[in-house]
């Protein structure tokens, strides 16, 4: 009876040492593969007037948090048409409260933790200058430049993609100048590369973002002058929490972070205007 049972014995002993081997590759996938899940950054898509000042906060929220956080900075339409396409983001800071709104409205983002879910936390307000190099031909930066015959291109960001461009329009509408100016307008995708194509001479001056003019470039090549603020609506900077995260309480985080004193000072340093 022994040696009948014995072929059996064996056959259940060598499946066993291969499930055991088979277990312990799962084990070892599965350690590392999970790792790499708890170290998934989070995913922050940013207006590109954010550029020059957010990278070095999200460093300091990592050294505070131990999350790492990592931007997309394009303009704030671009973004939100991502969103809208199942773009993996976990944050959307946007240049203004129209884009952010569209995506609450739509069921795919929200304000969670502020006193109203259906509209974006304001984070900072920004602000629109007339930017010009020390090397141009023009005169120094001002309303008059924009009056006279002496500019011949002008660049802005794209009025229907970009919340910079629109306040823009509003300045030059409000100064009585864009059907004058319109035909010398040079067009960018968003309000970093209005500042590209002036700072590279496809543009004689160019309305870009104060965060832009205070860049350390731009500082050093060119001078700027702060357009009146009576001349375009607040370009009031919005935050939401895309509804598909899997990250909402390190989104929540980095919202508290960016609304911290500490913060808001920094980002008034950069060239935004902070809440608080």
């Amino acid at each position: 009876m022994n040696s009948l049972c014995e072929p059996d014995a064996f056959g259940r002993v060598r499946s066993l040492r291969a499930l055991f081997r088979a277990l312990g590759v799962t084990i070892a996938l599965a350690g590392a593969i999970l790792p790499s899940l708890a170290q998934t950054p989070l995913r922050v898509a940013a207006a590109a007037d954010l550029g020059p000042v957010l990278p070095p906060i999200l460093e300091q929220f990592q050294k505070a948090t131990g999350i790492h956080a990592e931007a997309t900075f394009e303009a704030s339409a671009a973004l939100t048409s991502q969103i809208q396409n199942g773009a993996p983001f976990d944050l959307f800071l946007s240049a203004d409260l129209s884009y952010p709104k569209k995506l609450i409205d739509a069921g795919l983002a929200d304000a969670a933790g502020s006193a109203d879910s259906t509209t974006p936390i304001i984070y900072a307000r920004g602000t629109l200058v007339l930017w010009t190099r020390k090397d141009s031909h023009l005169s120094a930066p001002s309303l008059d430049l924009l009056r006279g015959s002496e500019l011949k291109r002008l660049a802005i960001a794209n009025p229907e993609r970009a919340p910079y461009g629109r306040a823009a329009v509003a300045a030059l509408t409000s100064l009585k100048l864009y059907d004058n100016l319109k035909p010398r307008l040079v067009t960018a995708e968003n309000i970093s590369q209005t500042a590209q194509f002036v700072d590279s001479g496809n543009a004689d001056a160019g309305l870009i973002s104060l965060t832009s003019a205070l860049t350390p470039r731009l500082s050093a090549s060119g001078s700027y002058f702060v357009i009146p603020r009576e001349l375009y609506p607040p370009i009031e900077q919005g935050a939401v929490i895309v509804s598909k995260t899997s990250l909402r309480p390190a989104a929540h985080q980095l919202l508290e972070f960016l609304l911290s004193g500490p913060i808001q000072a920094q980002l008034a340093k950069g060239g935004l205007t902070p809440v608080k």
